[in-house]
């Protein structure tokens, strides 16, 4: 037999018999159980007359009014005076009740066909009520009722109850959790069981705090009697709850390395209700609008970690991953590793090649020195003395399996004093005089030179401190060698002579030839002029007598002077030559004056002349002699010692000897 349903209640019929006033009856009006169980009746009521008492209890099945008979028929279960010992028993009822207002009744080994309307036929002396009660007995056990909210919200706590609408003192009734398929019993469960006029059940409650893992799972609470399950029932739970197991997920190949286009994925395991939108973090890395999937184009070697948010209600994020993104070294530099502000040359001198990140770590190092490769590779290059070649433009880089990355050009000073000192001149060597010469002194020094000093052919202080010595204009006299010398704070250093020579203009070579040619002809007149006063003057003095100067006084040549004959003079021409004076006339002519040779025939004058014989007296003048250059004269005297007039006086007759040439002597005159 099929229950009528648990959720239907039959209206409880009350039909009065008697003239007075109505009883009142409180109990449920339907009653639900399975064959083989029991039932219990809760019921009470109250008689209209104070005094008046039960005095008979009569429980029909279906009962029926007669009209005929003017009384009620039917099944009769019940048939009994109300003793006010109660409980009293007749078959499966039981009369729990007494005379005054109790009438709990119950029936036990319920069948199926037990199922209908029960009267309540309850008499006084005077007096007497039909009340009615349904029955609603299944075949096998009936299921209880899940009472929980139709939504959940993850981490808010509810009361859920199972209630089964029944309960019979005597048959043992439990009810159970179970949680997909597992016990589930909380600490806040109860259960309870409550035959009363209004309702009789049996019923758990449990407070519930849902979690977003019990979303889709079934929850059944089930009814147990003698260590079996008579009945249960299922619900799912529908728990509201922020996206779960949220994360970010790379779709591109890795390793990933910088400039790189990358694909990620927003996923998630579970939402209540369903994911409608991302969001994705840090927002400045793109502008797109936020979808499931991302794609970052051109990933730069510091992104920083991403994560991204899955959205229903509530926003869950991810936690950020790291794009693990490789790349070349990051900012290279040169430093140098000594505590020296100024590098003079002979210092010990430490580079290293220093970077900030980078990934892979592994590298590899390279020198490059004005942006030639140097065979050093480490990661240190040293100068145990350095010099002044090693001076200029350091970088370094460094390499991965990424890529490589260069530092800036650190720069080498190394300071020393001049050296490899030149002079240069613009615009050569030779100028034409009238023009301008620059003579520049060149150097090899750091710090510059800060002082220069030319110097001349002579190695005179040309009192010039500049490095350009200008000669605006140049001069014949400019011609010849010239150095420098330059200082600065660690030393000094000096140049080679460079040779500047200066020709003529032809202005000048004109002017020169012009000059020349007329002291030519000047010379030419003066000698010509002189040689007729030299004829005049010969003319002369031979028409005199020879004389003699007994006052003369005669001196040794001290100085022994190279004779030089004249290619004028004859062999008889002697002469005292001064080297000194090659300008003047410095040396004695010893000449023979022509004379007259008397004729053999008169005393007049022979027309034929010939050469004076050697035993005739001779003189010679001496101009421009010094007078250190004689013995036995006297060395201060006021006369002038440039001219000396003087006679080499011949004594004897016939052949003179030759005087040795080591002996001169004279006879000077005043």
């Amino acid at each position: 037999m099929h229950l009528l349903g648990p959720y239907i209640f039959l209206l409880l019929e009350y039909l009065a018999f008697s003239d007075s006033n109505p009883w009142i009856f409180e109990h449920p009006t339907t009653f639900y159980a399975w064959e083989g169980a029991c039932v219990w009746i809760p019921c009470t009521y109250r008689i209209p007359k104070a005094d008046a008492q039960v005095d008979r209890l009569v429980v029909f099945h279906n009962p029926e009014y007669n009209e005929t008979i003017k009384r009620y028929v039917g099944t009769v279960l019940y048939n009994n005076t109300v003793n006010r010992k109660s409980p009293s028993q007749q078959g499966r009822v039981r009369f729990l009740g007494d005379s005054k207002k109790n009438c709990t009744l119950s029936i036990e080994s319920l069948y199926v066909n037990d199922s209908g309307r029960l009267g309540l036929r309850m008499m006084t002396k005077d007096d007497k009520w039909m009340d009615h009660v349904n029955l609603s007995i299944s075949k096998s056990p009936f299921p209880p009722r899940i009472q929980i909210p139709p939504e959940l919200q993850e981490f808010q706590t509810v009361t859920v109850t199972c209630l089964l609408n029944f309960t019979c003192f005597g048959y043992d009734i439990e009810l159970r959790w179970v949680l997909e398929g597992l016990p589930f019993t909380l600490a806040s469960s109860t259960i309870s069981s409550s035959p009363t006029t209004q309702n009789v059940s049996t019923k758990s409650q449990i407070d519930l705090k849902p979690e977003w893992t019990h979303h889709g799972k079934n929850l059944t609470c089930q009814v147990w009697h003698s260590a079996q399950v008579l009945s249960q029932e299922t619900v799912q739970l529908n728990v509201k709850h922020v996206p779960k197991g949220v994360t970010t997920v790379i779709e591109s190949p890795t390793p990933i390395r910088e400039g790189d286009s990358v694909t990620l994925r927003c996923r998630y395991n579970s939402s209540n209700p369903t994911v409608t939108r991302y969001e994705w973090s840090p927002q400045r890395l793109w502008n797109e609008p936020s979808h499931e999937v991302m794609k970052i184009q051109n990933v730069a070697w510091d992104t920083p970690p991403i994560s991204c948010s899955a959205c229903n209600q509530w926003c869950s994020p991810a936690s950020p991953i790291d794009l693990d993104v490789q790349y070349a070294p990051k900012e290279v530099k040169v430093l140098q590793i000594s505590s020296l502000s100024e590098i003079r040359a002979g210092n010990q001198v430490r580079l290293q090649c220093h970077f900030s990140k980078s990934h892979p770590e592994e590298v590899h190092f390279f020198w490059k020195k004005n942006g030639s490769l140097l065979e050093a590779k480490g990661r240190e290059l040293n100068f145990d003395s350095v010099s002044p070649e090693d001076a200029g433009n350091y970088s370094c880089l460094v390499q991965n399996s990424i890529g490589q990355s260069a530092s800036e050009a650190w720069r080498l000073q190394v300071l020393y004093a001049p050296r490899r000192l030149w002079v240069s001149i613009t615009p050569g060597d030779r100028v034409m005089e009238g023009r301008k010469a620059a003579l520049t002194c060149e150097s090899d020094a750091n710090p510059p030179i800060s002082q220069y000093t030319w110097f001349d052919w002579n190695n005179q202080d040309l009192q010039y401190s500049g490095q350009t010595l200008s000669l605006d204009p140049v001069k014949v006299e400019h011609s010849g060698s010239y150095w420098c010398k330059g200082v600065n704070k660690l030393g000094e250093g000096e140049s080679p002579p460079s040779t500047l020579t200066i020709y003529y203009s032809p202005e000048t070579i004109a002017r020169r030839t012009t000059m020349g040619i007329g002291i030519c002809l000047a010379i030419l007149i003066l000698v010509i002029w002189g040689v007729k006063l030299q004829q005049n003057w010969k003319r002369t003095r031979s028409q005199q007598g020879p004389q003699e100067n007994s006052n003369g006084r005669s001196f040794f040549v001290r100085n022994k002077k190279v004779r030089r004959t004249l290619l004028s003079e004859g062999p008889h021409s002697l002469g005292c030559y001064n080297p000194m004076m090659e300008d003047s006339i410095n040396y004695a002519t010893l000449r023979f004056p022509e004379t007259d040779t008397p004729g053999t025939g008169g005393t007049g004058p022979s027309e034929t002349q010939g050469p004076l014989p050697n035993n005739e007296d001779t003189y010679s003048v001496v101009q421009r002699c010094h007078v250190g250059d004689y013995e036995n004269v006297a060395p201060n005297l006021p006369e002038d010692d440039g001219i000396h007039y003087s006679e080499l006086v011949h004594f004897g007759t016939g052949e003179r000897p030759r005087a040795p040439e080591d002996v001169d002597y004279v006879t000077l005159k005043h």
